[in-house]
């Protein structure tokens, strides 16, 4: 049974209406540039094979009613309270997918309004970074921007996502994970420009050198509206106010002496982090274009030192995974995803998968940590209408 089947047989228990239509779009993994898409910088995703769908029926009524298999519970708000209840908060799960028939209304202001029963159900893991919130927000805005008639483009409910996840949910986040999401491609990442969402697919080719992406998901749970994400945010914009820049995106590593005199050690480390993570973004497309993905492993692994000492987002299970798929013949490793939990990644041949797993468990097993999930990702195709 995929997410698709799963969501068309909820849906049947929430209404005996006749199907819409059922949407999916994936989680990501972020190949490198961690914390840099706020900052107006430079982020590598690619979209991954395990996706969120939604499956839709269309009411009378003006109300909105979601399940999920994620929660017994169901919640429905009419559309002319949809305001007021997002005003609320507290909506858990489901602000999630009525957070972005909120902001989808707001950008679409001419579209066909109606109520709909949705339901959702998911295969891309919670809190390991991944991005499920992305998926949810992809899947519900394609369903509703077909039902409702608004026309809008991948880049624009992309936007819709990033505003729900803003400001409907409260999480401080830029708009890698729903652009990833909304325009994946097989087989290749995303390079994108989160100044200009420019965009351009670059090859990966994975697959073809034998190589795979192991996701080493820690179960240790983060959450993005934490404190930790919304210090790290505001640290950047001390380092962009004290060279009076726009965003940290405009200054390079030439600026890194000046950024170290003038401001304190811990707002300086951020600020390195964010400046060397771009130029690393840049070092690993033009490292791919020129000689495939056997080049960009080195890249990985300062990536994730800058996270861990720099950024200070990293934790001892991450560390343990990255150092381990390192020592059992990874090209590269990191964290991915906004930190303080989550997931590793690592680059890897695919004949030193079965060793390299088998290594991390006991590697987990003996620091007495929780048993990691597991798995690889493969890149793949975003946001799309199945049925």
């Amino acid at each position: 049974m995929t997410a698709v089947d799963d969501a068309r047989t909820l849906l049947a228990t929430l209404t005996d209406r006749p199907l819409a239509g059922v949407w999916s779009a994936p989680g990501r993994a972020n190949l490198i540039g961690e914390h840099t898409d706020y900052n107006e910088g430079f982020v590598f995703p690619f979209a991954i094979a395990q996706r969120t769908a939604a499956a839709v029926a269309l009411r009378d009524d003006d109300l909105i009613r979601v399940r999920s298999t994620f929660s017994d519970d169901t919640v429905e708000v009419s559309l002319a309270d949809l305001d007021a209840r997002i005003a609320g908060g507290g909506l858990d799960w489901a602000g999630y997918p009525l957070g972005v028939a909120w902001a989808l209304r707001r950008a679409a202001p001419d579209a066909v309004t109606r109520g709909v029963d949705l339901a959702l159900a998911s295969e891309v893991p919670v809190g390991a970074g991944l991005s499920s919130s992305a998926a949810i927000e992809g899947a519900v805005a394609s369903a509703l921007d077909d039902v409702w008639r608004a026309g809008l483009d991948k880049v624009a409910l992309a936007r819709v996502g990033r505003v729900a996840e803003n400001d409907a949910v409260g999480a401080p986040t830029g708009i890698m994970d729903q652009m990833a999401s909304m325009l994946g491609v097989a087989d290749a990442a995303t390079f994108l420009d989160c100044r200009t969402l420019e965009t351009r697919p670059v090859a990966l080719g994975f697959a073809e050198a034998g190589l795979s992406i192991l996701v080493v998901d820690t179960l240790v749970e983060h959450a993005h509206s934490s404190g930790g994400y919304r210090e790290r945010r505001a640290s950047c914009e001390k380092g962009a106010a004290a060279f009076d820049v726009p965003a940290l995106r405009d200054l390079t590593v030439d600026d890194l002496p000046r950024a170290a005199e003038i401001l304190d050690d811990v707002t300086f480390r951020r600020v390195r982090h964010i400046v060397t993570e771009n130029q690393r973004v840049l070092d690993t497309v033009a490292a791919l274009d020129a000689d495939g993905p056997s080049a960009i492993g080195d890249l990985l692994t300062a990536s994730h030192v800058s996270m861990r000492d720099d950024f200070e987002i990293s934790v001892p299970e991450l560390d343990l995974a990255v150092e381990t798929a390192l020592a059992s013949g990874a090209l590269g490793a990191r964290m991915t995803g906004g930190g303080f939990g989550g997931a590793a990644i690592a680059l890897i041949s695919t004949d030193l998968l079965p060793a390299a797993t088998e290594a991390v468990r006991a590697a987990f097993a003996a620091s007495g940590f929780r048993a990691p999930n597991i798995f690889t990702v493969t890149p793949s195709e975003g946001a799309r209408r199945d049925a």
